[in-house]
């Protein structure tokens, strides 16, 4: 889809050539400067008690007499028109004309200044809008006939607005690759297809180098852990290596950790059977490390960021691990495998150990992990761990500027006592009292090196029901995080 500022009309809203207009209007009153006719229009319709000038409300009219374009949907945000409420007005009025015969839809606020986040926030919207999965699905429907978004601004406002649409369009590329590999099922989308997806990605972009690690070179490694989970599996294990050379030389990496699980049974720790096949969106994580490097080499940020994903399947069999296994992780750890069900854990560890030898300026760790994270969070927002407050922060900071929240959480010392053993130098699980947290202070003694942050995603990597189907997240939240970094 085509994304660009249109200026104004000197003749007001109602001159815009365009198929359809989708005017978003501050709650509480009809905006100031609204042409007559749409000012009459629209107060007729909230006299007739047809639409509310409440946030959430929205009315679809076709062929008014003195406007322009043939179709006009009309949403209303919050009074202060927050980047948020704008978001969910775009997406009532987007859904008002996206099925119809409009190929081009001017969009405009009124009554309030747009800001880059507006502007944004429209591509994130029209993305999530009209992204369809059809990789195994032949009959799925085609693509809106809608070709053309155009931002209605003053002509002082082009410039930093069409910057925000190509940041905007940058992170929807990525967030449509994580969305599409995740929704991929487990047949289709494994660790070496990961692998491929990964070279694909650096054959299209000269900064980007991507070296894949075998089975073989796990072993002469040491990754234990890794190897551990992977055995079962007739699938290859893979330990992907993308390097975005950015910046100077001399620079510290940003390196992004993504969990690769193709698919998780449980291993011998077997999972119950319903909603069992939703395990193939146990590599979100390594999907949105995929996504986030594609949006950091298409808006060519200069930084210099390097993704590794650990990827296999957790399998049982014969072959498979079994509770109270004890393996040696790459740090040199012993670790008594008590659930095999946690197996993510196992496999970041020896990523976050092969991270230390990159001398990184900072780690974040991005895994659909803990079932404890859906209970303590729901859907809304990622949990955050990190040993560095102001690496949280500015996590934080980041998932608020890209709509894609998190919400940090405690990392106390005495949740160590969880993973005490008897017979190795740490358990991989601790109980079912603070699941998440255990997890991430699992994590955590891997990561005492440098700066570390962990992103729970379980909760907000997909969403099952009849709206089943992978996010994208938090691919916004690490680009709007990296572009921060790189000034």
């Amino acid at each position: 889809m085509d994304f660009k500022t249109l200026p104004a009309p000197k003749d007001g809203l109602c001159a815009l050539a365009a198929d359809a207009l989708l005017l978003v209007l501050p709650a509480g009153k009809l905006a100031d400067g609204l042409d007559a006719t749409l000012v009459g229009v629209l107060g007729a319709a909230v006299d007739a008690g047809d639409l509310e000038l409440v946030a959430g409300r929205s009315l679809y009219l076709h062929h008014v007499e003195g406007l322009k374009a043939a179709r006009l949907a009309v949403a209303v945000c919050d009074a202060a028109a927050s980047p948020k409420s704008w978001r969910k007005a775009l997406a009532a009025g987007y859904g008002l004309i996206k099925g119809g015969g409009a190929k081009h839809a001017a969009v405009a606020l009124a009554g309030a200044a747009l800001t880059p986040a507006h502007a944004e926030a429209l591509v994130a919207v029209a993305a999530d809008a009209t992204y369809v999965y059809r990789h195994t699905k032949p009959s799925a429907p085609a693509a809106p006939r809608l070709a053309r978004l155009s931002l209605v601004c003053e002509k002082t406002e082009a410039k930093a607005l069409d910057a925000a649409l190509a940041r905007g369009r940058g992170i929807a590329e990525g967030v449509a690759l994580a969305r599409e590999l995740a929704n991929r099922p487990a047949n289709h989308c494994t660790p070496t297809h990961l692998a491929d997806e990964a070279r694909a990605l650096a054959r299209r972009h000269a900064k980007l180098k991507v070296e894949v690690l075998e089975r073989r070179d796990a072993e002469k490694l040491g990754m234990g852990a890794f190897l551990a989970v992977a055995q079962a599996s007739h699938q290859p294990p893979k330990f992907i290596v993308l390097r975005w050379q950015g910046g100077p030389r001399a620079q510290a990496p940003v390196v992004l950790v993504g969990k690769g699980i193709t698919f998780d049974t449980g291993g011998i720790s077997l999972k119950p059977a319903p909603e069992m096949d939703e395990m193939k969106f146990d590599m979100g994580g390594a999907a949105s490390v995929l996504g986030t490097m594609r949006a950091v080499a298409e808006l060519g940020l200069p930084i210099n960021v390097v993704g590794l994903i650990p990827s296999c399947e957790n399998m049982p069999g014969g072959g498979a691990v079994k509770p109270g296994d004890v393996v040696t992780s790459l740090s040199g750890r012993t670790i008594e495998i008590l659930n095999t069900d946690a197996e993510g854990r196992l496999i970041l560890c020896d990523a976050l150990s092969y991270a230390e030898r990159l001398k990184p300026a900072a780690v974040v760790d991005i895994a659909t992990l803990t079932g404890a994270c859906v209970i303590a969070l729901g859907k809304h927002r990622s949990g955050l761990f990190s040993s560095s407050d102001t690496l949280a922060e500015e996590l934080l900071a980041a998932g608020e500027r890209g709509g894609d929240p998190a919400w940090r959480m405690p990392l106390d010392e005495e949740y160590d006592e969880a993973l005490k053993s008897n017979f190795a130098d740490v358990g991989n699980v601790g109980g079912r009292p603070a699941g998440a947290i255990t997890a991430a202070k699992f994590l955590q003694r891997f990561a005492s090196s440098y700066d570390w942050a962990h992103l729970d995603i379980a909760g907000t990597a997909w969403k099952s029901g009849k709206e089943k189907g992978a996010t994208g997240r938090p691919v916004s939240l690490l680009v709007h995080f990296l572009a921060e970094r790189a000034g």
